[in-house]
């Protein structure tokens, strides 16, 4: 497995990892191909936005990192980063979510950034215990949600 920045020909490849994702899950979100380039891939707010792929070249999972700008709909304080993680079912304990972190976590400490925020539906236990594991720690509850904080230093 291997990292690098995603680019406009993953496009497809992050759709599917998306729609792999809600298939298991029922939870449904945006995920068609211009959404995808728009809010991962080109977002004019990204750190970075990582891909993992395989010894094939498929994309096992992605990870994104944008800088949080005043009046976002997570609440992050500007400044602060916001992640988001999102690995094909089949590509679960495998080290993806490790080695995507590893990449998000050096551009934020390029960026300049002090805190990163992760916003977790408070049901998704599988997610909850990643971030956990990553060294993020619970900062605040809203309703039906869980923030995670990671402080870099």
């Amino acid at each position: 497995m291997e990292t690098r920045r995603a680019s406009i020909a993953d496009a497809e490849a992050m759709h599917r990892v998306l729609r792999a994702i809600i298939a298991q899950t029922g939870r449904e979100r945006p995920s068609d191909v211009a959404f995808v380039t728009r809010y991962y891939i080109a977002n004019p707010a990204s750190i970075c936005c990582t891909v993992a792929v395989d010894a094939a070249g498929e994309v096992m999972g992605f990870q994104s990192l944008v800088h949080a700008e005043p009046g976002n709909r997570y609440a992050v304080p500007p400044g602060w980063g916001i992640i988001g993680t999102h690995i094909d079912p089949r590509a679960h304990r495998q080290g993806v979510g490790a080695a995507l972190f590893a990449a998000s976590r050096a551009a934020a400490q390029a960026a300049g950034l002090a805190k990163i925020d992760a916003y977790i539906a408070a049901d998704n236990a599988g997610a909850l215990r990643y971030y956990e594991a990553m060294g993020f720690r619970t900062y605040r509850e809203p309703e039906g949600i869980v923030q995670k904080v990671y402080t870099l230093g």
